[in-house]
């Protein structure tokens, strides 16, 4: 690669991983540097992050992509970060040290507050275009108010910042140290009004949540700052969530495809346009805003995806490595597997239950157990992609990105429920290389696919219907 030639620096700060990667012009990856982080379950419902690991882990990754770089680091022309969405931190605004765990999206300690809000519910839907749920921000924020001494101190003395997981890193890792949130962050909250794209006096008036603790709204295309590396200064221009970051990995989203990321939870997104969305047991969510317009999606959420599969390793009682070599022989097992109700970190969209038993239909060993969790995450999505494709015009393909999207098996089953092509692009970093095309990253490197075509398969469709008769029992009761 010619020197002076621009990079593009995209920091992805994901659930299990801090990663830094350096894109040329034309869509190259040029570095690359990962530091996993540890999850913590301290309780029952509660899922979190030690924050100055996460920091730390952050830095590190910086740190091995200008080893890699050396004298190309001058080349990096702009930088640009995606977060976890719906995970938020409270810390010294003078000091930048975290006075609170990292609370992760999928912790759900304030489920019972968030239940005496049930008469709300439509009013938070219409100004937030997301359902009253506890994996949102708003009530993790206020349990932080309510239960840590260290934030309430901070708050009396005027010392509190609390927000998005974004916004603690910028305020630790740019140099200018500043206080802001991005709209996709920040409408992970709760507390942010999505039409007027600012925080929401209701919303603050209804949690019990200040303004002046949160930080100042910004658009996602702003000079939030710069990043010191190998002690230069590269401005950080653009900062996002994962799964909009991951919409635009292949170029501008199309609004005839269907994108989903299957990762710890798996995310199901349509490009709306201009409009804020406004679909029951749908979610309308936020995609990009900059000086001149604001993009949104129709989202739908499967919480339980790769943490189902955890979730059953934790039940079988054995470890990720047994079940990654027992894998093969379970995805060839002999028919009977049994159903799953897949309540893992709460029952997502459409249905919106964060306290839903997750149980199997039917008897069955380990390896058929497994399938049924397999083709429980395709039943949720499916369940999600038709209330979304009776909407707008005619969807022509599903785009898979995300860890599990790398099991054929899922994409076969997608694609013969769905009836549409399963398009599974090779490139694995897809936030990191949305972040860089968002950065203004000139081309689109030649990347692979594979793709899975429909096929008659009527003893899923068979399953797939008897699936959602029990979901729709287990929700009567």
């Amino acid at each position: 690669m010619p020197r002076h030639a621009p990079l593009f620096l995209a920091l992805d700060q994901g659930g299990h991983a801090s990663r830094a990667l350096v894109f040329d012009a034309g869509g190259k990856l040029v570095a690359a540097a990962e530091k996993r982080i540890a999850t913590r379950h301290p309780a029952a419902h509660r899922v979190e992050h030690d924050p100055e690991a996460l920091l730390a882990s952050v830095r590190q990754a910086c740190r091995g992509v200008a080893r890699q770089l050396g004298p190309r680091v001058a080349d990096i022309r702009r930088a640009g970060l995606a977060t976890q969405r719906s995970t938020i931190v409270c810390w010294d605004r003078s000091t930048g040290h975290a006075l609170s765990p990292v609370i992760s999206w999928q912790d759900r300690r304030a489920a019972r507050y968030v239940q005496t809000l049930a008469p709300h519910a439509a009013r938070v839907h219409r100004i937030t275009g997301l359902v009253l749920s506890a994996h949102y921000g708003a009530s993790k924020l206020r349990w932080c108010l309510k239960k840590l001494r260290a934030v309430r101190r901070a708050r009396q003395q005027q010392r509190l910042a609390a927000g998005p997981l974004a916004s603690f890193i910028l305020a630790n890792l740019l140099v200018e140290k500043p206080l802001v949130a991005d709209p996709v962050n920040a409408s992970r909250t709760l507390l942010w009004d999505y039409r007027a794209r600012t925080w929401s006096p209701e919303l603050l008036a209804l949690f019990g949540i200040r303004e002046e603790i949160l930080p100042r709204c910004v658009p996602n295309q702003h000079a939030f700052g710069h990043v010191l590396l190998a002690n230069r200064r590269i401005p950080l221009t653009v900062v996002t969530g994962d799964q909009p970051a991951a919409l635009f990995a292949q170029g501008p989203p199309r609004t005839d495809s269907i994108y989903i990321n299957l990762g710890t939870g798996a995310f199901i997104q349509r490009l709306h346009g201009s409009q804020p969305p406004r679909v029951a047991g749908l979610l309308g969510s936020v995609l990009w805003q900059d000086q001149a317009r604001a993009l949104y999606v129709l989202e739908g959420t499967v919480n339980g995806a790769a943490s189902a599969l955890a979730w059953l390793r934790r039940q079988l009682g054995i470890s990720e490595k047994l079940m990654l070599k027992n894998m093969p022989g379970w995805l060839a097992s002999e028919p009977g597997v049994p159903l799953f109700l897949n309540g893992v970190s709460g029952l997502g969209s459409p249905y919106w239950q964060a306290d839903f038993r997750s149980r199997f239909i039917g008897r069955a060993d380990r390896g058929n157990k497994f399938l049924a969790v397999i083709e429980s995450i395709v039943f949720l999505l499916c369940t999600n992609l038709e209330n979304m494709r009776a909407r707008q015009a005619p969807l022509r393909r599903i785009v898979v990105t995300g860890g599990l999207a790398n099991r054929g098996e899922i994409c076969q089953s997608l694609a013969d429920l769905s009836g549409l092509p399963v398009i599974r692009p090779e490139e694995h970093e897809a936030t990191a290389r949305g972040v860089a095309v968002l950065l203004g990253m000139l081309g689109l490197s030649e990347t692979r696919h594979s793709v899975w075509r429909p096929q008659t398969n009527p003893p899923l469709r068979q399953r797939y219907a008897r699936w959602q008769a029990e979901m729709r029992r287990a929700l009567s009761r």
